[in-house]
């Protein structure tokens, strides 16, 4: 069963099979782990790539 897990300032974690789809309606490659950029600032979204680490990424903001 899916699940999505919010990291206390950090990513969406998703577990399970899911398909991702964008605003556009592509899909991407269906995985069973990935985490989603929360804070806005990845070189990679919808992907995170660690940059809420270096943006200091504060989910209480």
């Amino acid at each position: 069963m899916p699940t999505i897990k919010v990291r206390k300032n950090g990513p969406y974690l998703v577990t399970g099979e899911v398909e991702l789809t964008d605003h556009e309606g592509n899909t991407f490659e269906v995985k069973e782990n990935f985490a989603l950029c929360r804070c806005g600032h990845s070189a990679n979204k919808p992907f995170c790539d660690g940059a809420h680490k270096r943006v200091e990424f504060n989910d209480e903001q």
